[in-house]
C-alpha cells in the first residue's frame, strides 16, 4: 500500500538558539563542506562525538531557511578552519542518519528512518520508490521492472526571522506518479544501472526524473534534486529523490557522497527486512500447518483452544495440542511441548504430532502411545526431548484415562466451582528412553471442564511451575464462581480469562491451551448388545434396533436403520470368530457401531451387474449421513450416523 504521510509527526519545535540568530547566515551559504575520500571514492570514516553542552550551532547542508541547527563542539582556542568544523558536522550527520536507518526491522521502519533522518536536515523533500514486487534473496525479479512510490516526506520551516523555527507540513508538495515502469535502455534505466547518485540538473538526470515522476508531474522550476539509486546486495531495488527549494543553498558535489551513504545503508536494510519478512512468513506457515486448523466436535464433549508464541519476533516453537476422535465416540486429548523455540523444534513437534495421530488411530492405550512417542523421539536424534500428556475421554462411561510424560498435570474444574489438580504419575520426558509410562483412570463427571496446558502458562522467571499451577487453579475457581454453582463458564471466555492471568514478565515460553467440557452421553441414550456370529445375528440385530428406536420415539428411522444394520452385521458375522458388538447412541444424531475381531477393514467397491454381493457398503454410503471404519487393537469397528428428525 502506498503511503504518503508527512514527517512532522513526533517532531518537537526547533527553537533557534541566540547564537544561531546572531551568526551571519552567509557563513554556510556555500552548502555542505567537502568530505575527504579514500581511493575509490569512499569517504574517510570519522569518529562520532556528542556535542558539548551549550555549544554553538551551525546549519547543515546550507544556511538557507530550510536548514536545521546542529550542535557541534567548540573549536580549540586559536581558531580552526571552517572546513574542518563542517567536516565533523557531516560525519556526525551521516553517522546519526545511518544509525536511525539501521534501527528499523521491517520495510516501513527502514524507509521511515531514511525520511526522518534527511528531511529537513539534508533536503526539504524526499521521494522513495521501491521495486514492485521486491525480489527476495536470489529470486529472479519479475518483468517488467516497475517502481512504486513507497513514501514521501515533505516539511518546511516557518519564517526564519521569527523567534521560533517550527516544522510544519508543506502545503504545496511536489507531485509524483504512483507507478513507473523502467524501460530497458531508457534514461532512468541507465541512471539506475550506474548506481551512483547524480544531480538532477544534468541532461540524463532530467530525463530520468521526468520518467520517474511522470510526464504529467514535472519538477517545479528552481527545485534542486539528487537522484540516488538504491542498490541491495545483488540488484537495484529502488530510487530516492532528494529535493531542495530555491530559497535554500543548492546541492554541492560532496552532497553526492552523503546521498550515496544514505542510499547504500537504506538499500541493505531493505534487503535485510525483505529476507526477514520471508523467514517470518515461512515460520508462521510452518507453525500454522503444524497445529490443527480447527478442532473436531465429537459427541459428548466440547472443545476450545489457544496458542500464543513466545514473542512476535520468534513465532515458532515446539508447543502443540490436538483432539483426535476415536472409535466408540471417544476422543483423545493431547498437549505437548518440544524443547526449544526454533524451526527445528517446530519440525520435531510436527513429527511427534503426526506420530501421535497415527498411534491414536490404532486405538492404543495412552501409556503405549507415550512409549512409542519416546521411541520415535530417540530415532529423530540425540537430545530430542519433549513433554506430553495424552488423555482419552469416554462419554458413555464418563471416565478419562490419562498418561503423562513429564508434563504439568491437568486441572479439572467441577460444575460446582471446585478446581482440582489431577494426581497423575509425572513420568519422564519423551526422548529419555527406557522409561515405563503409567496410566490412571479417573471420573469425568458431566459439566466438568478439563484444562490441558504447556508450562509457558504457569512458569516464568517470576514464578516457579508449582506456584503458577496453584495460581491457575485459583483463577479457574474464581471464574467458575461468577457463573454460579449450576452453570459452567463458557469455554471461549474461560480460555481468554486464563490467558489474562499472564503479566508483562510472564511470557518466556510458548503457550498451548486445550479446554474440554464433558457433556457425556446419558445411559438412557445408549443401547448395547452382544451377538453370536451366526446366521440369525442380522435378524436379531434388526429386532433389537427396532425396540430401541421405539423407546426413543424414532420410529421414522426404523426402515433405514434395519437395512443398514443388516448389511453391516452380515459383513461382520461373515469374518468374526467371537461375539459381535452392536451399540446405538442417541445424541443430536443416531449413531450405530458394529464391532468384530477381524482386523480387515471393509472397502466400498462398484459391484458388477452379475455379482450377487458387494452392494452393502454402497447402500450405507447412500443412506447414512456419515460412515467409517476404524481398526482396533483387537479387531475393528464399523459405524454410521443418521440425522434425527425431531
Amino acid at each position: 500500500m502506498t503511503e504518503h504521510p508527512t514527517s512532522h509527526e513526533g517532531r518537537q519545535p526547533l527553537a533557534a538558539r541566540p547564537q544561531e540568530r546572531a551568526r551571519p547566515r552567509q557563513e554556510a551559504a556555500a552548502g555542505l563542506p567537502d568530505v575527504p575520500a579514500q581511493p575509490g571514492g569512499a569517504p574517510v570514516p570519522g569518529t562520532e562525538s556528542p556535542a558539548a553542552p551549550g555549544a554553538p550551532a551551525a546549519p547543515l547542508g546550507g544556511g538557507g531557511p530550510g536548514a536545521v541547527a546542529v550542535a557541534v563542539s567548540p573549536q580549540p582556542s586559536g581558531g580552526g578552519s571552517t572546513a574542518a568544523r563542517r567536516e565533523g558536522e557531516r560525519l556526525r550527520f551521516v553517522g546519526a542518519a545511518t544509525r536511525r536507518i539501521a534501527r528499523g526491522i521491517d520495510l516501513d521502519e527502514i524507509v521511515l528512518g531514511l525520511c526522518r533522518a534527511t528531511v529537513p536536515t539534508f533536503s526539504d523533500e524526499i521521494l522513495v520508490y521501491l521495486r514492485d514486487p521486491l525480489p527476495v534473496g536470489d529470486e529472479r525479479p519479475v518483468a517488467p521492472f516497475v517502481l512504486r512510490l513507497r513514501r514521501t516526506d515533505r516539511l518546511r520551516l516557518t519564517d526564519p526571522e521569527s523567534e521560533e523555527l517550527v516544522l510544519v507540513p508543506d502545503p504545496d508538495p511536489t507531485p509524483a506518479a504512483e507507478l513507473c515502469e523502467v524501460r530497458s535502455g531508457g534514461a532512468l534505466a541507465e541512471v539506475l544501472r550506474g548506481v551512483r547518485p547524480v544531480f538532477g540538473d544534468s541532461a540524463a538526470a532530467r530525463e530520468a526524473l521526468g520518467e520517474l515522476l511522470g510526464t504529467d508531474h514535472p519538477l517545479p522550476g528552481g527545485l534542486r534534486a539528487i537522484l540516488a539509486p538504491l542498490r541491495g546486495r545483488r540488484r537495484v531495488i529502488g530510487a530516492a529523490v532528494f529535493l531542495r527549494r530555491p530559497e535554500r543553498a543548492g546541492f554541492e558535489p560532496n552532497d553526492l557522497l552523503v546521498a550515496a551513504q544514505l542510499a547504500t545503508h537504506t538499500a541493505l536494510g531493505i534487503d535485510k527486512a525483505v529476507l526477514y519478512g520471508r523467514e517470518a512468513y515461512i515460520a508462521d506457515e510452518l507453525q500454522r500447518t503444524m497445529l490443527p486448523d480447527s478442532l473436531p466436535q465429537p459427541t459428548g464433549v466440547r472443545l476450545a483452544s489457544r496458542y500464543l508464541p513466545a514473542a512476535e519476533t520468534a513465532r515458532v516453537g515446539g508447543d502443540w495440542y490436538d483432539a483426535i476422535p476415536l472409535p466408540g465416540s471417544r476422543v483423545a486429548l493431547v498437549v505437548g511441548d518440544v524443547m526449544g523455540h526454533s524451526m527445528t523444534s517446530a519440525a520435531i513437534m510436527g513429527q511427534l504430532r503426526t506420530t501421535a495421530q497415527t498411534l491414536a488411530g490404532l486405538d492404543l492405550p495412552p501409556q503405549e502411545v507415550l512409549h512409542h512417542l519416546d521411541e520415535q523421539a530417540q530415532r529423530l536424534g540425540e537430545n530430542r526431548m519433549a513433554t506430553c500428556l495424552y488423555a482419552v475421554y469416554d462419554p458413555v462411561s464418563h471416565r478419562i484415562t490419562v498418561a503423562n510424560a513429564g508434563h504439568p498435570p491437568p486441572i479439572l474444574l467441577h460444575l460446582g466451582g471446585r478446581a482440582e489438580v489431577l494426581r497423575v504419575p509425572p513420568g519422564a520426558p519423551i526422548g529419555v528412553g527406557g522409561v515405563d509410562f503409567e496410566a490412571v483412570e479417573l471420573d469425568a463427571p458431566a459439566g466438568a471442564t478439563l484444562l490441558l496446558y504447556t508450562d509457558g502458562l504457569v512458569e516464568s522467571r517470576l514464578r516457579d511451575v508449582w506456584t503458577g499451577i496453584e495460581q491457575l487453579r485459583e483463577r479457574l475457581a474464581a471464574t467458575a464462581q461468577l457463573t454460579g454453582p449450576d452453570h459452567s463458564p463458557p469455554l471461549e471466555a474461560l480460555c481468554d480469562d486464563v490467558l489474562d492471568m499472564l503479566g508483562p514478565g510472564d511470557r518466556d515460553d510458548d503457550i498451548a491451551l486445550l479446554a474440554a467440557r464433558f457433556d457425556g452421553i446419558a445411559p438412557s441414550d445408549v443401547a448395547y448388545w452382544f451377538l453370536d456370529p451366526e446366521d440369525a445375528a442380522p435378524g436379531r440385530a434388526r429386532r433389537l434396533a427396532r425396540r430401541a428406536l421405539a423407546r426413543w420415539d424414532l420410529e421414522d428411522l426404523t426402515d433405514s436403520v434395519e437395512l443398514l444394520i443388516s448389511e453391516v452385521v452380515t459383513n461382520a458375522v461373515r469374518y468374526a470368530e467371537r461375539p459381535v458388538t452392536l451399540r446405538l447412541l442417541r445424541t443430536d444424531v443416531l449413531r450405530c457401531e458394529v464391532g468384530d475381531d477381524s482386523p480387515q477393514l471393509p472397502r466400498q467397491r462398484r459391484a458388477r451387474d452379475t455379482d450377487e454381493g458387494g452392494r452393502g457398503l454402497f447402500l450405507v454410503n447412500r443412506l447414512a449421513r456419515r460412515w467409517g471404519a476404524t481398526r482396533l487393537s483387537g479387531g475393528k469397528v464399523v459405524w454410521f450416523e443418521l440425522a434425527t428428525r425431531t
